[in-house]
């Protein structure tokens, strides 16, 4: 497969040949402009038969290369093959969570990734996974976490980054709340919290695990500035934004419960129900487990704990959004 140049290569005294996988992804192409700015030579690794030039656009400053890392053979061939790197950067991830999915991408296409870059002399390997995996109850938790012990165990180099919520998995009840309707919470909008990150604050903090040895070898919990904030805060934020009574619609948790264990009965006998009844599970989880630091004795989640960097608040993204800024793409996880 070929390999697209946007720009000439940097090169900068200490600039690093990096590979990224995922940078078709909000995430990922927020990572591949903060590796480009500290003037690394970035190579993204990309799906498919042909680069789509919106993508491309978004992208300028690196070298696109297609290459499929669910096939060994052709990750070898067109992703690694002939193209040197220092580093791996992995940003990608299944798209719904669902098994077949998850361990497809979480876990079988990391591995294949991992053993090119062992045997192309890859000295760091800096991995994008998700706090969620402390309490791994859901099959694309366990297939991350069965990556990260591979990658531990495989004495390369690591930084394994796994970060509290995203802006973009707290912006979908924005257009309902700016369209009159009640913000929607399960409980009384208090059974979690989270300090959610930004793209761009995720992105400088894992670019900069190239070159920090305090988060080389390490498990690296991060989340965003501030206070941690409850789904409720969330709401009332809205609200005040736009200057209207904060209005609320509880949720039970038991419809969750009664909608996955229904779907999961009934894939019984039909197993193409298998894949929603396991989106129940997922959005069962993330409506009544915090997206914090997870105390593995007691099993609290605690928001002191839980390291945080950058700028960006998740109030600045709100009020950026109602001002007219567009809102980013959503991923399937989102609960609403």
């Amino acid at each position: 497969m070929g390999c697209v140049e946007n720009k000439p290569d940097r090169n900068a005294p200490d600039s690093l040949r990096v590979c990224l996988l995922g940078a078709s992804g909000t995430i990922g192409r927020a990572v591949a402009a903060a590796l480009v700015r500290r003037g690394h030579q970035v190579t993204c690794l990309l799906r498919g038969s042909t680069v789509p030039p919106a993508l491309a656009d978004m992208l300028a400053g690196t070298r696109l290369r297609l290459a499929d890392p669910t096939d060994r053979a052709a990750l070898a061939r067109d992703g690694f093959g002939g193209a040197p790197f220092d580093a791996v950067v992995s940003c990608m991830a299944s798209r719904t969570g669902v098994p077949r999915d998850a361990w497809a991408i979480d876990h079988r296409a990391h591995v294949n990734v991992l053993e090119a870059a062992r045997q192309t002399g890859v000295r760091h390997f800096v991995l994008l996974s998700a706090i969620c995996v402390q309490k791994p109850l859901l099959a694309f938790q366990q297939a991350k976490l069965a990556f990260e012990a591979e990658l531990v165990a495989s004495g390369l180099r690591h930084s394994i980054v796994r970060p509290t919520a995203f802006f973009k998995s707290l912006s979908g009840q924005i257009d309902r709340v700016r369209r009159g309707r009640p913000f929607l919470v399960f409980g009384d909008g208090t059974l979690t919290a989270c300090k959610p990150i930004s793209d761009g604050d995720l992105a400088d903090y894992m670019a900069d695990c190239l070159d920090d040895p305090a988060r080389w070898n390490r498990i690296l919990p991060i989340g965003g500035p501030g206070a941690a904030i409850t789904p409720r805060q969330q709401g009332e934020w809205l609200f005040a934004l736009l200057d209207r009574p904060a209005r609320f619609r509880s949720v039970p948790v038991a419809l969750l419960d009664g909608i996955a264990g229904g779907l999961g009965l009934l894939s019984r006998v039909a197993p193409r129900l298998a894949d929603k009844a396991e989106l129940a599970r997922i959005g069962r989880y993330y409506a009544t487990e915090s997206m914090l630091v997870r105390d593995p004795v007691s099993g609290r989640y605690d928001a002191d704990a839980t390291p945080s960097t950058g700028s960006q608040t998740l109030l600045d993204f709100y009020r950026a959004v109602l001002a007219g800024a567009p809102a980013p793409e959503r991923g399937d996880h989102a609960v609403f």
